[in-house]
Order: structure tokens, then sequence, then C-alpha cells
């Protein structure tokens, strides 16, 4: 089930409950992006009309995200903070990707830069979910593109938006973990609400009137260390350096994302 504002209305009927269900064909629409007793779907839908029509009017900007880099013996650790004009469930969504929508920037055979080969439910529990999940990074080195596979445990909770990942197996890492948090963003909270400054989305569409868009604030962890055999100068510099860039050029395939699905 898909909560994006481009794909809320398509729910595919045969959806399982995600117990112990696994999509080989992430298109199969098999696993929930965030659990539907953990959010108003019908509230969504009116949020993200209020972002198509207000881009209408006023084009949204997004900036681009603020990353910090520090390194620590032999630990990468970039903190990332960034908003987008999209609700909060959405851009969980753009996160797990499930379904593999095209979130990421796609090459001419079609492909995204970052793609999701499958999706497993292996533990669910009340709002938090643990998922197994294949992905594939098409990584440039040298001036080759190489397909990176990617297998993470995702520790996902669809009441507060957050989740921590950590590679059960990934090529050229030896650590690759991180976490990530989406927090509602009450944008026009200063001209809709006056002097009140509302505590949850309830309170905000009382003094908004029900017209105060939602945005999204997300704090993201990553951290990473390259494999013992790589993990000397300046293979090591070479290894941290591309993979800062392509964290940064993710990003920015979700800020434009962004953008795209508020003109839709």
């Amino acid at each position: 089930m898909s909560v994006t504002p481009r794909f809320s209305g398509s729910i595919n009927p045969h959806v399982e409950e995600p117990h112990e269900v696994e999509s080989k064909s992430p298109a199969s629409n098999s696993v929930w992006a965030v659990d539907p007793k953990y959010y108003d779907l019908a509230e969504v839908k009116k949020e993200s009309r209020l972002w198509r029509a207000a881009e209408k009017k006023h084009p949204w900007y997004d900036a681009p995200a603020k990353v910090k880099v520090t390194t620590k013996k032999c630990l990468c650790h970039l903190n990332i903070e960034f908003k987008l004009g999209l609700p909060p469930e959405a851009v969980y969504e753009m996160f797990t990707n499930p379904n593999n929508f095209p979130f990421f920037k796609e090459d001419k055979a079609g492909r995204q830069r970052l793609e999701n080969k499958s999706t497993k439910v292996l533990k669910k529990d009340g709002p938090r979910q643990t998922t197994e999940v294949e992905k594939a990074l098409s990584w440039n080195f040298l001036g080759c593109s190489v397909d990176i596979p990617i297998h993470l445990i995702i520790h996902e909770n669809h009441k507060n938006l957050t989740a921590k990942y950590t590679t059960k197996k990934m090529m050229l890492m030896k650590v690759f973990k991180g976490s990530w948090k989406v927090e509602p963003d009450y944008v026009d909270q200063e001209r809709l609400c006056k002097s009140r400054s509302p505590k949850s989305r309830e309170e905000y569409k009382i003094c908004s009137g029900g017209q105060g868009k939602v945005g999204s604030k997300v704090t993201m962890e990553q951290i990473f260390e390259p494999s013992s055999l790589l993990n000397r100068p300046p293979v090591s510099w070479i290894i941290r350096g591309i993979t800062i860039r392509t964290t940064k050029i993710l990003l920015e395939d979700l800020r434009k994302a962004g953008t795209t699905l508020r003109e839709v």
C-alpha cells in the first residue's frame, strides 16, 4: 500500500497482512509502506491535495540536505537534516520504498540509482516491523558503473515514523548502519495559527482551519567503515569519499522527487 501523493489512490485489493510475507517483485505491492492502522489515509490525501494546489500558485522550495561528516577512529559518521514539502507518511515511504516506485534518478535502461529488489517482513508487533530488504545501488567507480548489492535488516516503527537499519551483507563495507526519523513540519503555522504553537497535527488542523500544509522534518544518521582489506589509505579515503558523495546524490534525488510529487 502506498501513501505517497502520486500513488495514494491506487490501493491493491490483494494486499495481505504483512506477517511473514515476501515480495520478490516489489511491484506486487504485498508489503505496507506504513501500516494504515497508525495514520489517517483520508487526512494524508487531503494534506497532499493542499500541497498540490499550493504548488500551482507558489512553488515550494526544499533546501538541500545539511550533511555533517565526522570520522572517529575508523568509523565515518554522517549526521543529516533536511525538510521536504510532503506529508510525513509519504516521506517515510520514500525511504523504505517496498514497491520500488521511481523516487531515484533512472538511467537510460530505466534502472533507478537505488532499486528495491525484494522485501520480506520477518516480524510484526503492533507498530513495530522488522523487514529484510535487498537493494541494488548503481555506483560509479573510476568511470565504470557498478551495481552494489545491499542486504539490510530494518527495524521500523510505523507509529512514530522511525527506523534503524544494519547491514546483513554489503560489498566493500565492514560496518554500515544508521537510522532515520520523520516528524511533521507545520509550515503554515505562523501565517494561519498566529501566536499559537500547535503540538500535534490535530491542533494544527484546528488552528489553521484545515488549510495548513504539513511537511516533513527528517533527521538521519549513517555510520560506515570500509572492510578490513580496504581500510588503509589511500583506498579508505577513496571509498569514504565516494560513499559520502553517493549519499548526497541520493538525498538530492529525493529532494527532486518531492518536487515532482507535488506537481502531479
